[in-house]
This record gives structure tokens, sequence and C-alpha cells, in this order.
């Protein structure tokens, strides 16, 4: 029996996400999905899965040949595990490990990792209650650099890495990035409307590319009271979560 409780959040037909209070999913993880343009041909990693919500996303829309999903945590590994057995999925490849010592991806394999980070700086901020909530939110396991460093020690060259974070860690992000020679790429803000403050970024860096920074138009979730065009189109008119 499951030592915790938990439900299922349709992702389609066939998908489902396995969520409980501990380990769920956000708005973010849809961006992020669908901004790292993952090809059907390409091997994946997922760092700090999760519950999985990004490579069952990516299950849903692009169908990559092999998705890694890595956490920490053993339960977000158990509940990513009882969505793969849900849905009867074999390309998604769950690990329970911490990442800077994650030695089961051979190194230079990847086509691309995703990664929703912590987004508090270490000894930054209040400390959040539950264990995972720590673990999700601040960088008391690993921090930007190690993700960095790891991801360029995965990717093929020009492989990337795609992250969200907070826009006041933007020059963090970049500046991590490009010490481990990974150079950013693309850029694209996220705002509650296109008059609002941006909340959020997204942002591909490609393992050893030329410079050259593509900034995007920001992306607006409203649209006056109703999700915007794009918005629709990313969740592909499911319900959103909160944002994490």
């Amino acid at each position: 029996m499951t030592p915790f409780s938990y439900s299922f959040e349709k992702l389609s037909e066939r998908i489902s996400v396995c969520v409980t209070p501990e380990h769920k999913f956000g708005t973010d993880a849809f961006l992020l999905a669908d901004f790292a343009q993952i090809r059907r041909k390409d091997v994946v990693c997922d760092l700090g899965t999760g519950c999985g919500i990004i490579p069952l996303i990516l299950t849903k829309t692009a169908q990559p040949q092999k998705i890694y999903g890595v956490d920490i945590q053993p339960q977000a590994i158990a509940q990513l595990q009882i969505a793969i057995e849900h849905a009867k999925l074999t390309h998604i490849v769950p690990i329970c490990k911490d990442l800077k010592e994650l030695n089961e991806i051979p190194a230079g394999s990847l086509d691309a990792i995703t990664c929703n980070p912590p987004y508090k700086a270490s000894n930054t901020g209040i400390l959040s209650e539950l264990t995972a909530d720590q673990i999700a939110r601040h960088e008391v396991m690993c921090t930007i650099d190690d993700i960095c460093q790891k991801a360029s020690c995965l990717l093929k060259f020009g492989g990337k890495l795609c992250l969200c974070q907070r826009p006041e860690r933007l020059a963090d992000v970049i500046f991590a990035m490009r010490a481990a020679k990974i150079e950013p790429k693309r850029l694209r803000f996220v705002a509650k409307t296109e008059k609002d403050t941006p909340w959020l970024f997204l942002i591909e860096g490609k393992k050893g590319a030329k410079p050259f920074l593509q900034v995007l138009p920001t992306l607006p979730v409203y649209e006056g009271e109703e999700f915007s065009k794009e918005m629709q189109r990313i969740y592909a008119w499911e319900t959103p979560q909160s944002p994490k």
C-alpha cells in the first residue's frame, strides 16, 4: 500500500499527474514545457522533477523518445512512478538522486534539460514549513550553479538547458550558465498582463554556443478577464493550477 494519499489531475484522456499536498504543480511548469520546444527525437532530462509534471506534459505534447525525471525526494519520484504506471508509459525514467551525485545518465548524452529550480537564493527569505516546500522553493539542496554545472556535463555540444526563474534572479542565472559554458540564447518574460511587471522569466542556454541573446516579446497570462490566446494554446484548454 502506498504510504501517502494522492489524487490525479488529468492532462489528457491517457495521462494524469499524481499530486499530493507535498508535490503538486503550477503555471510555471506549463510555461517551461512549452518554451523548451522539445522535439520527438530528443533525449531529455527534467532536473528537480517533483511530481513529474514536465515529463508528463512533454509526453502529451512533444513525445520525445526518452525523458529522465530526477528528484532528490523519494515521495516525488514515487508519485511520478504512479503516474507512469497509471498511463502505461515506457519512455519516462524516474531517478531518485541528488543531482550533484547523478551518474545514471551518460555524460554528453542529452539533447535538452529542463529545470524549474528553487526560486529563492540560499539564506534568503523565510523558509517554508514543509520540508518538500523548502527544497522546491529555497536553495537548500542545490544552487543555480549546481544545476548549470550538472547540465553542462550531461548535455551534448549544442544541447540546451531551459529554466524558469524570478526576474530578480536573472543576473544569477546568466552568470551561472556562462560559468558552465552554456550560452544564454533565448529569453522571455511572463507577466499577468502586458501592462504589468513580469513575475517570471524563461531562458534557454546552449552548450558551447556563441554569444547572442534573443529577447522575445513578453508573454501575457491574461487579456482582460480571460486567459490570453497564447495561454489557452499552452494549456490546451486545461484548467490551470496556482503558480508555484
